[in-house]
């Protein structure tokens, strides 16, 4: 039917348009379509003015695509709505739930510290542009001036970015020195200066992920669980992000698939719910849900 046609399209664009990179592989298995038909969809994305890359051995669409700016510009607010907004909210009751609700998803899109001072957004603007180009070119780059709360110091930190995270408030990055795998802030950024060196060390890249149980991890892991018709109904009205994980199965019950980056999100989940649901994988959950049991059997005694 057109309308599930309509539905892959659309889970397509939102997968493209991540803070991530999926394989072929991996968008075929996401969107339930053959590898032919993903190819037939890239390229109708591109006829309809979608700017489709392919990095590595996987694709991303552009946010910067003509559509997708028309449509931000539809349903979004401008930085000084947003700011008139946050202003006008702070001075409501303090009390009230709603405006609690609104402040903190107006927090959650726009970083009031950056938008609130026209010189620091102006610089933070410059710094999302030279990250995002230097990506795109695969080149190495210098943070200057970053200010590390962590080590209490302000100094040019040399990395190779590789990946835009947050609303673009936040940087993924290699750093060489450290041989480690950071997340930057941009407001801590002084600027960014691009190098003419490509990237040096992109198989020690490790990408942030986060799990529909907002848990973040750079790995990994599969679970897979049978779910009762209460297990299934929480899942959706308490995680919506794990509705396209779902699957009927042929013998009655719900299958869930899909990737965690921690097993507390899941096993919470589940143990709370555990004469509802059967655990049919991986063995790590396995083993992490016999640990809960038996730390918990001995707690009670």
């Amino acid at each position: 039917m057109r309308h599930d046609k309509l539905e892959r399209e659309l889970n397509l664009i939102l997968l493209l348009t991540e803070n991530h990179i999926y394989t072929i592989d991996e968008l075929c298995a996401k969107v339930g379509i053959s590898r032919r038909n993903l190819y037939y969809y890239l390229e109708f994305f591109r006829d309809c003015g979608f700017k489709v890359y392919k990095r590595g051995n996987g694709y991303c669409i552009d946010r910067d695509s003509p559509f997708i700016n028309h449509l931000v510009s539809r349903v979004s607010f401008t930085e000084e709505e947003a700011v008139l907004m946050r202003r006008l909210l702070d001075q409501t009751d303090r009390g009230n739930v709603l405006t609690a609700n609104l402040k903190k998803k107006l927090d959650h899109f726009y970083d009031f510290e950056i938008l609130d001072n026209y010189e620091l957004r102006e610089q933070s603007v410059r710094s999302i542009r030279a990250l995002y180009d230097a990506i795109k070119l695969r080149r190495q780059v210098i943070l200057k001036g970053y200010a590390s709360p962590h080590s209490r110091t302000v100094r040019d930190r040399f990395v190779e970015p590789f990946l835009l995270m947050n609303n673009n408030n936040e940087v993924r990055c290699y750093e060489p020195s450290s041989d480690m795998n950071k997340t930057f802030k941009v407001s801590r950024m002084q600027g960014v200066e691009t190098l003419s060196a490509e990237w040096e060390h992109e198989a020690r890249h490790r990408q942030m992920f986060t799990d529909v149980f907002m848990f973040s991890g750079e790995e990994l892991m599969p679970v897979e669980l049978r779910l009762g018709e209460l297990s299934y109904n929480i899942m959706k009205e308490e995680y919506p992000q794990a509705k396209p994980f779902i699957a009927d199965g042929a013998d009655g019950g719900h299958l869930l698939r899909l990737d965690v980056c921690s097993y507390a999100g899941i096993g919470r989940f589940v143990l709370g719910l555990f004469d509802d649901i059967e655990v049919l994988g991986g063995d790590g959950f396995r083993a992490y849900l016999k640990d809960k049991i038996n730390t918990f059997a001995r707690l009670a005694r």
